[in-house]
């Protein structure tokens, strides 16, 4: 059960990433603005939950 678990966490982890990453990426065009820098922060908070969570 608890693999289960752990399978579904990482799935939603890398649902959520990769759906940061396409917002990062049309945020790109303005590097510098406070919507870039947060959009990057949260990607890099949920790369470090998967990589915790492997």
């Amino acid at each position: 059960m608890a693999t289960q678990c752990n399978t579904h966490q990482m799935d939603l982890l890398s649902r959520l990433y990769g759906l940061k990453q396409k917002q990062l990426l049309q945020a790109s065009k303005q590097i510098g603005s406070l919507q870039y820098r947060v959009l990057e922060a949260e990607a890099q908070a949920i790369s470090n939950a998967m990589k915790a969570r492997r």
